[in-house]
């Protein structure tokens, strides 16, 4: 069957990875320095298990924003609406991680809030009526970040993006792999391993093919 011609082309969601800070501050330069980048999210997993993670993440995560801002790209820190309230950016949550209305109370009304919902229907038409920026589903593809989440069908993804929200998809999603999802009308590809997992001076180029697969978007899928 042959998807619709008109899909918007979606947008480069980047998220951190836990690489030692120094490293992962160059990567992200190189990666926003290419204009290709919409939204950044601050995902420090590893920083918040030491004994100052709090501190320490409140540290890097201001200059993560200095730098987004230097590049015009919005921020959204993972699941601290806290956080996000003192550096003045989005949030994304987890199911778990706190109320979009809480979200909604604490933030700008121009910030940007995301919901995970895995594969399920129900909780993307909560998130669209809770209020939530965009719903993210996934995983698309088995992800070493999250090995044993459950794979989402194109199908599911279809009626997700039916459901009158700004869509994002995640999970084991590379600049060839993502070719499968031509057609849909997807507003966010979040992309953690593909890019952040490269050295430094291959960045720049893996965000340049990402945005060459985004290119074919309007192309007809059989």
């Amino acid at each position: 069957m042959i998807q619709s011609l008109t899909s918007p082309m979606p947008r480069l969601y980047l998220l951190t990875n836990d690489d030692e800070f120094a490293l992962l501050y160059q990567k992200l330069e190189a990666a926003l320095a290419t204009g290709l980048i919409a939204l950044l999210q601050v995902r420090r997993k590893q920083t918040l298990t030491l004994p100052d993670g709090e501190a320490r993440l409140y540290e890097e995560a201001l200059k993560i924003v200095t730098l987004a801002k230097a590049h015009n790209v919005a921020v959204v820190i993972n699941d601290g609406i806290d956080l996000a309230k003192k550096l003045g950016v989005g949030v994304h949550l987890g199911q778990t991680d706190g109320d979009i209305s809480d979200a909604k109370q604490q933030l700008a009304s121009d910030q940007i809030i995301g919901r995970t919902c895995h594969g399920d229907m129900d909780l993307v038409a909560e998130a669209k009526n809770d209020g939530a920026s965009y719903a993210a589903m996934g995983a698309v593809f088995t992800s070493t970040t999250k090995p044993n989440a459950d794979i989402v069908s194109r199908s599911q993804l279809m009626q997700g993006c039916q459901q009158g929200i700004a869509m994002c998809v995640i999970g084991g999603l590379t600049a060839e792999n993502v070719s499968e999802l031509v057609g849909l009308p997807i507003t966010y590809v979040a992309v953690v391993g593909d890019i952040m997992d490269l050295p430094v001076e291959r960045i720049a180029n893996r965000c340049q093919q990402w945005q060459q697969a985004f290119s074919n978007w309007n192309k007809p899928a059989l």
